[in-house]
């Protein structure tokens, strides 16, 4: 039999492995994957705020080029050479050349001629540091033209304050100028038309006055007519006596006293002289009537002159009572000589528009009046109009002075009264206001320099 090799198995103890790193080894590993974490999050964070930052970068560069892009003045920003560096879209509009033409060129190309670049060089120079500030210079525009530009220049400086460059820009005067002119030319014509309307309103108040004053002019006429006829049957008598005299013998000169007496020629003699000064009185007051007349409806230029307001008031009463439809009472309590320095036309349409105010004011009260009070006070004669109307509505009193503001109807105001009213007081250094009364009726208040002040 053949003999069998039993193998007895063999127990191997195999010792435990041992760690590749040492205790401490493996928590200083563990330090390093944690801070590198902690860099790799660190560097994370830096790259989104570098792309917040490149996008904001961005969006400013993109506004500072629309903002360029929009000037209407040109912008030139030059090295420290004098040499361009950038330019906006008005300068390469203005000059007709692209922005590649114009970089790195000498600033100084773009002025007209030789001796405008020579004193611009002067001038930069000069005050380079400081700035320039509103000097005029002459460009060559792209069309060969020159045209003068408000110029300003301010150097263009480092965080350290090293001089870099600078920063010119311009705005080219013949728009100025052509707005000037415009600006002016319609400042003129506002002018001739406020002219046009002042007088076109004393127009209006003169036509309402047309009935009053030929009524005033009636009565010295009438008295100068009324003579002259007189003096016309006078005339016949003392002419029937003279060829009496004339054509009478000598012998027959005893028949003359009775003719005389039959004649009255003695009343004829004491008459006469009251009948001239009756005419000549006349003939003054229609004179007196038409030279104020003629003074309120002139173009005033505004001549200064002692007023008396005692009489503007007492005209403007007479002319506006006496052209009234209706009965319109009116009482003065004035004291005299009130005097006050002036244009007595401009003055008369002023108290002449307050009365006639009140008078369209009253029209529907069953006994229309106006009282007119007056006195110095502080060195201003002060007038107050008090009316017995309805008042002024509360909504109407920060109105009233406006231009073409009216509560008339349609065609019996313009609404400029009382506007242009305003403006001659405050240009005689016055005052014009309304209110009103306690009891009903409107107040004005008209307050003038007593003359000499």
């Amino acid at each position: 039999m053949p003999t069998t090799n039993t193998v007895t198995p063999m127990s191997i103890t195999v010792p435990p492995a041992e760690s590749a790193f040492p205790p401490d080894g493996e928590q200083a590993w563990i330090e390093v994957i944690q801070k590198m974490d902690e860099v790799y999050n660190d560097l994370l964070q830096y790259e989104v705020a570098l792309e917040e930052k490149n996008a904001a970068l961005e969006d400013s560069h993109q506004f500072i080029e629309s903002v360029l892009a929009s000037m209407s003045d040109i912008l030139i920003v030059c090295d420290r050479n004098g040499n361009i560096d950038e330019v906006n879209s008005s300068l390469r509009h203005f000059s007709g050349k692209s922005a590649e033409e114009l970089e790195h060129k000498p600033v100084f190309d773009l002025f007209a001629d030789d001796l405008e670049r020579a004193r611009a060089r002067d001038v930069f120079a000069r005050f380079g540091r400081e700035g320039v500030h509103d000097c005029e210079f002459f460009l060559r525009a792209g069309d060969g033209s020159t045209v003068p530009v408000s110029m300003n220049c301010t150097p263009r400086l480092s965080q350290t304050g090293k001089l870099m460059g600078m920063v010119v820009t311009g705005r080219p005067v013949g728009e100025l100028r052509r707005a000037y002119s415009a600006l002016r030319q319609a400042h003129d014509d506002l002018k001739r038309t406020q002219g046009q309307l002042l007088h076109a309103e004393k127009m209006v108040s003169l036509g309402r006055l047309v009935a009053g004053v030929a009524h005033e002019l009636n009565n010295p006429i009438s008295f100068v007519l009324g003579n002259v006829l007189s003096l016309q049957r006078y005339g016949r008598r003392l002419t029937t006596y003279l060829t009496a005299v004339h054509a009478s013998p000598a012998a027959e000169t005893e028949a003359l006293p009775a003719l005389r007496q039959d004649l009255r020629i003695d009343r004829i003699l004491a008459d006469m002289p009251q009948l001239i000064d009756g005419m000549i009185e006349g003939a003054e007051r229609t004179r007196d009537i038409v030279d104020a007349l003629k003074r309120f409806s002139a173009v005033d230029k505004m001549t200064p002159e002692q007023v008396s307001l005692n009489d503007v008031v007492e005209r403007s009463v007479r002319w506006v009572v006496q052209s009234a439809t209706a009965k319109f009472a009116v009482t003065l309590d004035l004291p005299p000589a009130l005097i006050c320095s002036g244009s007595s036309g401009q003055l008369q349409q002023v108290v002449m528009n307050l009365v006639q105010n009140a008078c369209d004011a009253t029209a529907s009260q069953p006994q229309a009046s106006l009282k007119i009070s007056g006195g110095v006070v502080d060195g201003m004669v002060v007038l107050r109009f008090v009316d017995n109307g309805p008042g002024i509505a509360a909504e109407h009193l920060d109105r009233l002075f406006e231009p073409f503001f009216t509560t008339k109807p349609v065609g019996q105001g313009t609404g400029l009264g009382l506007s242009i009213s305003y403006g001659i007081v405050e240009r005689h250094g016055g005052r014009l206001s309304a209110g009103n009364v306690a009891g009903g009726g409107a107040e004005f208040v008209l307050a003038l320099p007593v003359a000499g002040r």
